[in-house]
């Protein structure tokens, strides 16, 4: 006879003899049917019905189990204290394959903005130990005849993970975030993400909301049809917000076959808005990102930053916003690619000092 001592019941280690170990305790479990383990909590073979199970209006973590496999499905996130935690980083996969400009179901082009494999629409979520993904492969579709490219309209914009309005307090913790162009999309809200991986070449952390990275990995992919046209960051930070995106202790690594001095650290979006004289960019878009003890593999180009274009208020689609005019900031970076760039401003040490964690994500006790 099996034994199961009062304290492993209690913790929840083992809930029941003969189930699946539960530590911690899970609201739900996404487990593939012919998974032969028996779980004490729900189980559900969509991630979108386990989110369905979740309370409208929770106050408390409500926790899935995300076990081994690739869940390839759009799942919206429109409840508070969705908790995702995944029994496997690099296996415990969700996944969805959309582009800007393929076609989707109801016949249209999908657009950059209908394209996340995950949508956070509520507070306080948070996802640890899995991968996020767009599966659409950007670097083979560019490289075809005819293929899409980054500056077509409809192009290769591939989104992993937007933080939507009604997002605020996300926390990422070993999260391998991936895709090729548009990866991570931090719109609204204040988020953290801890240890880890994002990856892309293009605008692959974009958006306008406040984001602290800690101790991440910042990996640039390769771009053999545009070789010297990488970009990590393209913040669109509201003027009445004192940071952006800001990057602490992080490395800015690059995969096999990316360039030298091939991508800059960012470039300054600014969506348009409808006006009573037109539609032109939004001006309350002023760009906020910095890297504070970063460390920078070769890949990073000696500018530093770059300009972006807009339409301006004379209809001029080429309009062109430069990182001088917006709020674009390192200290201390090291390796191969730190230099004293050309462009965007080194802080002071008490400047670096000021964005701190507690300091980005003000009001937010993070624990």
């Amino acid at each position: 006879m099996t034994m199961v001592s009062r304290r492993a019941v209690t913790a929840g280690l083992l809930l029941i003899p003969g189930m699946a170990s539960a530590a911690p305790r899970y609201d739900a479990v996404l487990k593939r049917p012919d998974d032969p383990r028996r779980f004490s909590a729900p189980t559900y073979d969509r991630l979108s019905a386990a989110v369905a199970a979740a309370p409208k209006d929770g106050a408390r973590p409500f926790k899935i189990l995300v076990t081994r496999g690739v869940w390839d499905e759009q799942v919206v996130i429109d409840k508070p204290f969705v908790h995702l935690v995944g029994e496997d980083r690099q296996a415990s996969i969700i996944s969805h394959l959309a582009a800007s400009g393929l076609i989707a179901p109801d016949g249209k082009r999908w657009g950059t903005f209908r394209t996340p494999t995950l949508f956070v629409r509520a507070p306080d979520f948070a996802a640890r130990n899995l991968t996020i993904r767009n599966a659409f492969d950007g670097l083979a579709e560019m490289s075809k005849p005819g293929g899409l490219h980054s500056h077509d309209g409809g192009g290769p914009q591939a989104v992993a993970l937007m933080l939507d309005k009604g997002s605020d307090r996300a926390r990422l913790s070993e999260v391998d975030i991936l895709s090729y162009q548009d990866t991570l999309f931090p719109d609204a809200g204040r988020s953290l993400f801890e240890r880890c991986l994002i990856a892309g070449s293009y605008d692959f952390i974009f958006g306008a909301g406040r984001a602290f990275f800690r101790d991440c990995e910042i990996r640039s992919l390769p771009r053999p049809v545009d070789p010297v046209d990488g970009y990590v960051v393209a913040p669109s930070t509201p003027i009445d917000k004192p940071f952006g995106f800001v990057f602490k202790d992080c490395r800015l690594t690059k995969a096999p076959g990316t360039a030298r001095h091939s991508v800059y650290l960012g470039r300054p979006w600014r969506p348009s808005g409808v006006f009573p004289d037109g539609r032109y960019g939004d001006p309350k878009y002023v760009a906020a990102a910095a890297f504070i003890d970063c460390w920078m593999d070769d890949h990073v180009a000696p500018e530093g930053w770059t300009k972006m274009w807009y339409t301006g208020k004379d209809g001029n689609p080429r309009t062109m916003l430069q990182p001088e005019s917006v709020r674009f900031s390192q200290f201390g970076s090291g390796g191969p690619g730190a230099a004293a760039f050309r462009r965007g401003r080194t802080l002071t040490a008490a400047e670096a000092k000021g964005m701190s964690q507690r300091a980005v994500l003000a009001g937010w006790n993070v624990r």
